[in-house]
């Protein structure tokens, strides 16, 4: 009974050792960064002590590094600065510039500023660098634009596409490997036009990196592909989720970039038909674009509405897909209160950017009602043979001489199309231009109308060569 006694007086002597040696050790994991070993004694020690200061520092700071509970570290933190521990006001700093409280913010590094020692260089570095960050965010959340989103759908990320209800006109978006044969799966998505012409998609090159390429349909099946920016836009990551606007000049993408806000941003270029390249793209604003991944940017004239998605506050494997009004002209949100427009930029709530009075239940249901499919008879082409018979595809040919005949003719008519395209495109800038440079584009001009001609002289008799050897094999 004396040795019992003896033993459990002992074990409590030691057990203040063993607390401390605890709290020791969390303490040095905190000081090496490594926050995730270190939050289970700060969490037991903060569940202790919740009014202790340094436990509210350490625990507040854990829980943002690990991306725990943001509202309980502002909490904990808030108590830290009670006491005015130095590092409370720079992480309370971060916490409010991601939540777009940047009054806030400011405030809390400018404390921390003030307690740090004049030798403190690594400090006011890191400081420096979220301040900068802080202005960057604080511009962009200011730019917000002023559009109306009329719906929203949370869907799984593998199915997403199911919530774009395209007219008919505006074309339609397919996953990669639904549309073409790939031995892994592609991440990406392609976009036909309205008459299935023309596709633009994205796929990986040789590195892994994603980048935009387009091809034209040439009788049965698409070919002629193209890169559509030999510099991938002067953008620095993948480059997916492209969709073209009617006018086959506008182009909307998601990118990664160095400056990119999250992962997936959205941009915008357009197509410069007079050099065949696209100009320099345009980031979208906000609420198009948040710091998480936001990409496939549709607009439908014919509907006159829009969507886009986002994984920004969604689980794993879940995206939303918002429905807007588009604008004709960009209008940013005008307001005093840092809160509403920071709403705005965050799409806390959709109702915040509907117009007063507005009845969008109509524009809702057109969103997402799918378009009758109309069943098109699709021709290559027409080329009659005699008042018996009419060719619309290769395969129509009897003769395999007219067969390859022909098909040159297809391919010296699509480069007639292109080569008037680009001629009518350049007249219509040199009507437009100086002087000095009519003198230079004319050279090109009267290049491409020799080219023109030529192409024009040889299609006919290569037509009737085509119509007289499948007229000789009947």
């Amino acid at each position: 009974m004396k040795t019992i006694f003896i033993y459990i007086v002992l074990s409590l002597c030691c057990l203040p050792a063993l607390y401390s040696q605890t709290l020791a050790e969390a303490k040095a994991l905190y000081l090496k960064g490594e926050y995730a070993q270190a939050l289970p004694v700060f969490e037991a020690e903060y569940a202790a002590k919740p009014k202790d200061a340094n436990i509210n520092q350490w625990y507040g700071v854990c829980l943002y590094e690990t991306g725990g509970d943001i509202a309980l570290a502002e909490k904990c933190l808030l108590v830290a600065s009670q006491k005015k521990i130095q590092d409370s006001f720079y992480y309370l700093g971060q916490i409010y510039t991601d939540q777009f409280r940047f009054t806030e913010a400011e405030e809390n590094f400018d404390k921390y500023e003030s307690l740090l020692k004049k030798k403190d260089d690594d400090a006011r570095a890191r400081l420096e660098e979220r301040r900068k960050y802080m202005s960057r965010m604080h511009r962009v959340v200011s730019n917000t634009e002023d559009i109306q989103i009329i719906d929203s759908m949370v869907v799984n990320k593998s199915d997403f596409l199911s919530a774009y209800k395209l007219s008919l006109s505006s074309g339609r978006i397919d996953y990669f490997n639904k549309v073409f044969t790939s031995n892994k799966p592609v991440d990406a998505t392609v976009y036909f036009n309205e008459k299935e012409t023309k596709i633009y998609y994205s796929q990986p090159d040789k590195n892994g990196s994603y980048s935009l390429y387009s091809m034209e349909k040439l009788l049965d099946e698409f070919g002629n592909e193209k890169k559509l920016s030999p510099n991938n836009f002067n953008l620095t990551g993948d480059i997916n989720y492209p969709y073209m606007m009617t006018d086959g000049v506008t182009i909307y993408f998601a990118a990664k970039d160095y400056e990119t806000l999250g992962g997936y941003d959205l941009f915008v270029s357009r197509y410069n038909m007079n050099n065949d390249t696209y100009l320099a793209p345009e980031r979208l604003n906000m609420p198009f674009n948040s710091v998480y991944n936001d990409y496939m940017m549709v607009v439908d004239e014919e509907k006159n509405v829009g969507w886009f998605a986002s994984d920004r506050f969604q689980p794993e494997g879940k995206v939303c897909v918002y429905t807007f009004i588009p604008n004709n002209v960009v209008k940013i949100v005008q307001s005093e209160d840092e809160k509403y427009v920071a709403d705005r930029a965050r799409i806390t709530s959709i109702k915040d950017s509907w117009a007063k009075g507005q009845n969008y239940s109509q524009l809702i249901a057109l969103a997402r009602k799918a378009p009758k499919e109309e069943v098109k008879v699709v021709h290559d082409f027409v080329f009659v043979i005699n008042d018996a018979n009419t060719y619309y595809k290769l395969a129509d040919f009897k003769n395999k001489t007219a067969r390859d005949t022909y098909y040159r003719v297809v391919q010296m008519k699509s480069d007639l199309k292109s080569t008037t395209d680009k001629l009518n495109a350049l007249r219509d800038t040199y009507s437009k231009a100086s002087a000095e440079v009519r003198r230079t584009m004319a050279t090109e001009i009267l290049d491409m109308e020799r080219k023109q001609e030529q192409l024009r002289s040889q299609i006919q008799p290569l037509e009737m060569q085509a119509r007289n050897q499948e007229i000789q094999n009947q």
